[in-house]
C-alpha cells in the first residue's frame, strides 16, 4: 500500500458493537463524524450495515447532501472471471496458489518478524522461525512447502505450518517456518513467506515422537516438490494449482488416528 501512495490506513476492530451498526449509523458515525470523508471509492457491489441496506446508491445520495464524492471500482476480470477477495481466499484455501497469483497480480505471501517462542522445534531437531499471526479467521491453515525470503534477499526452500499447533495446545495462530538446509539466527528479522504447495492439514498427534516422524515426512515431500519443479528460487516460485496428495478440508485438523488417508499423499 505504501508503494501505491497510501499515507494512512485505519484498522477498525470488527467487534459486536461495530457489526451491529445499520447503514445510516455507519455513514453518520464513521464516515462523517470520525473520518470526515471528502471522497470515497468503493467496489461496485459494496454493501454495508448490519441490514446490508448500504450500497453505492445510498452513498451517492449521502455524498450529494454532505458534499463528498463517491466513485466505484468497476468489476475487474481475469480469464473472463470476476476477481474478488472471496474468490482469492477460496483458491488459497484449496491450495491453488498458481491461479491465486494470477488474480492478485503477484504471488500470495505472509510477512512478519521472527519472535522467540517455546523453542519446542529445537528439542526434536527441527528449529523453526515463528511469526505470530493476527487472531482472525485464517485464509490458510495446514502445512505447506514454502519459499522464505530473508532480509538479505536469500530465498531458501522451507516447510511451514500455519495454524494453532494442536499437538502443543496453542491458543493463538502462528506461522512456523523450518528452513531446509539452513543454519543461522533469524530472531527479530523480517521474513516474507511464499506458500507454493499445500502438503496436508493440521493434525493433533498423540506425542512428540509421532509429530517428529510426520515432520520428517513433510520435509521429504517438500524436497521432492522443489526438486521436481526445477525452479530457480532466486527468480521464480513453483506455485502449485492443487494440494499434493489427498487432503482434508483446509480449515480442519484431525486426530493422528484419523490422519492416514489425509497425510500419506
Amino acid at each position: 500500500l505504501a508503494k501505491l501512495g497510501v499515507e494512512r490506513v485505519v484498522c477498525v476492530s470488527f467487534n459486536g458493537r461495530f457489526a451491529s451498526q445499520g447503514a445510516a449509523e455507519f455513514v453518520s458515525e464513521v464516515l462523517l463524524k470520525k473520518l470526515g470523508v471528502k471522497a470515497l471509492t468503493v467496489g461496485d457491489d459494496f454493501r454495508f450495515g448490519c441490514d446490508r441496506r448500504g450500497d453505492f446508491s445510498l452513498l451517492e445520495a449521502v455524498g450529494r447532501t454532505h458534499g463528498f464524492g463517491v466513485e466505484h471500482t468497476r468489476t475487474f476480470k481475469v480469464d473472463d472471471e470476476r476477481v474478488s477477495s472471496t474468490r482469492v481466499r477460496t483458491l488459497l484455501a484449496s491450495g491453488n496458489f498458481e491461479v491465486a497469483a494470477r488474480l492478485l497480480g503477484r504471488p500470495y505471501s505472509l510477512h512478519g518478524r521472527v519472535v522467540r517462542d517455546q523453542q519446542l522445534g529445537r528439542t526434536i531437531g527441527v528449529p523453526t522461525a515463528n511469526l505470530p499471526l493476527l487472531p482472525q479467521p485464517l485464509t490458510l491453515r495446514g502445512v505447506f512447502a514454502v519459499v522464505a525470503e530473508l532480509a538479505n534477499g536469500e530465498r531458501p526452500p522451507a516447510v511451514a505450518n500455519v495454524g494453532f499447533r494442536p499437538t502443543v495446545g496453542s491458543k493463538r495462530p502462528t506461522l512456523e517456518v523450518h528452513l531446509l538446509d539452513f543454519s543461522g539466527d533469524l530472531y527479530d528479522q523480517r521474513l516474507t513467506v511464499y506458500p507454493c504447495a499445500r502438503l496436508r492439514g493440521e493434525v493433533k498427534f498423540d506425542d512428540f515422537d509421532a509429530l517428529k516422524a510426520q515432520i520428517h515426512q513433510d520435509q521429504a515431500k517438500a524436497r521432492r516438490y522443489f526438486a521436481t519443479a526445477e525452479a530457480d528460487l532466486t527468480t521464480s516460485l513453483p506455485l502449485a494449482s492443487a494440494p499434493l496428495g489427498r487432503e482434508t478440508a483446509s480449515s480442519d485438523f484431525t486426530s493422528a488416528d484419523d490422519a492416514a488417508d489425509t497425510n500419506d499423499g
